[in-house]
């Protein structure tokens, strides 16, 4: 028993993220984009319109601020464990430093689901985007090539989905500095497109289509945090970059809280500007945003915010294959997923192998699996790694309340222990179905951890 409870040292944890194994090139700015690409994405394209018309309303603003309460709470833990030991893995090494070898072996294994899923899904989204900006220029493709099979549209494979995959892991395989300036630029044009959204549509704003605020009471504002937490998923990401940040205790906490601030705020402001220029009855469309400036007349516009919006799904994209990758980087480094996994490559100074490797697992998800029904289980994974991360905090104060930490948790144990009842909390509001598929997964990667995790750890192998 005691060696499914074995733990990593945090003086080994902190001389291993001195090592430059791999390249500290990034800087506060480019984490804090790399968190703004990762969470401004489907959530604001997509998301929006459907939890006004169905869940919440006008209040949709107030379900937006509910979960970025939740995703602050966790920020906070995760910005303490990245300015303490800045060290790639995120949740994963965290855990392993307070919780325990299978605790985070399993948190590893849920978040490399989580965001193989969110890849292989956004891709899909990203697809629907593109088809529609081509059908603009009278070019349609052939629904053989453009849908999964099984999805009801005759589909063998979902091309598009797969040849942007296999773009972006090609960018990601020849190194993080070159990845970022592409997320950078990216991360600008959306900015811009989401600005020029607020700044036209604000003119055509009717404060009585505010009226009901919140036809579907506080159950509903309730229900809407839940589903419009998945807006909120990448943040996280940030941490998984630690390693290769010129200086990590200071950046990592800069980058997590201000992304999450500057996406909170455009959520906010995006929302109530929406259910302000259309009725909420009418924004159950796949595209609210450009529906929105339809409905008004502003159709030019309109097709611009298109551009902007597979711009912005293409920086998730990025963003989650990304912490992906660095996760099962940092499981393999400790012996818990095979070697070549954790190996760089001589001249790019990237994980190169295991890039390639998730790249093409998330291309074949995304090209023949209709993954509409497993958005809920990505939300699950997320909810059960900010959890972790909450309990993680108060345990490392305990535990090694020397530590130097340049960012510190406020009310340690109160806020994190509020962080992981919240998370909790929404992981109940969750269908059951996603509670099936997730302990499926979950006693997978047990029969993985006992067949050969255990065995081959770093920690067994140097008893």
């Amino acid at each position: 028993m005691s060696s499914l409870l074995r733990k990593k040292s945090i003086s080994q944890l902190i001389q291993q993220s001195k090592q430059k194994s791999l390249n500290r090139t990034l800087s506060s700015l480019d984490l804090t984009l790399l968190g703004v690409g990762a969470i401004i994405g489907t959530g604001i394209f997509v998301l929006t319109g459907v939890v006004a018309a169905e869940t919440a309303g006008p209040a949709l603003i107030l379900s937006f601020v509910l979960s970025g309460i939740v995703c602050a709470l966790a920020a906070f833990c995760y910005a303490e464990f990245a300015s303490t030991v800045p060290i790639s893995g995120s949740v994963y090494t965290y855990t392993y430093a307070t919780l325990g070898e299978i605790f985070a072996f399993l948190i590893g294994w849920d978040l490399m689901l989580e965001y193989l899923l969110a890849t292989a899904a956004v891709a899909t989204g990203w697809s629907g985007y593109f088809q529609a900006l081509l059908e603009g220029f009278g070019v349609v493709l052939p629904a053989s090539l453009t849908s999964a099979p099984g999805s009801g549209e005759g589909g063998f494979i979902n091309l598009p989905a797969v040849i942007i995959i296999f773009l972006i892991t090609a960018l990601l395989s020849k190194g993080v500095k070159e990845s970022t300036r592409v997320n950078n630029i990216m991360v600008f044009i959306k900015l811009a497109v989401i600005i020029a959204f607020i700044l036209a549509g604000m003119f055509y704003v009717k404060p009585e289509n505010w009226t009901p605020f919140a036809p579907f009471g506080f159950e509903g504002i309730l229900t809407g945090a839940a589903t419009v937490f998945f807006a909120y998923i990448g943040f996280d990401a940030v941490a998984t970059a630690a390693e290769e940040v010129k200086h990590p205790q200071r950046d990592v906490p800069i980058g997590i809280i201000a992304s999450l601030a500057v996406c909170t705020s455009l959520y906010m402001i995006v929302s109530l500007i929406l259910t302000g220029m259309v009725p909420y009855t009418q924004l159950n469309v796949a595209d609210p945003v450009t529906f929105a400036l339809q409905f008004v007349g502003q159709h030019s516009l309109a097709g611009i915010i298109s551009v902007g919006a597979i711009t912005g799904i293409t920086t998730v994209l990025l963003v989650m294959m990304y912490a992906q990758v660095r996760v099962s980087y940092a499981m393999s480094r400790d012996g818990l997923l095979p070697k070549r996994f954790a190996k760089i490559h001589p001249t790019f100074k990237t994980p190169f192998q295991n890039t390639w490797i998730t790249g093409s697992i998330a291309a074949i998800i995304s090209g023949f699996v209709d993954l509409t029904t497993l958005a809920h289980l990505v939300n699950m994974g997320t909810l059960a790694a900010f959890t972790l991360i909450s309990i993680a905090v108060i345990i490392l104060r305990k535990t090694h309340p020397e530590l130097k930490r340049a960012f510190k948790v406020p009310f340690v144990p109160v806020l994190p222990a509020i962080s992981a009842l919240l998370c909790i909390y929404l992981m109940t509001s969750l269908p059951s179905i996603t509670w099936v598929a997730f302990v499926i997964w979950i006693c997978i990667g047990l029969i993985i951890y006992f067949a050969y995790a255990r065995r081959n750890s770093k920690l067994n192998q140097s008893k």
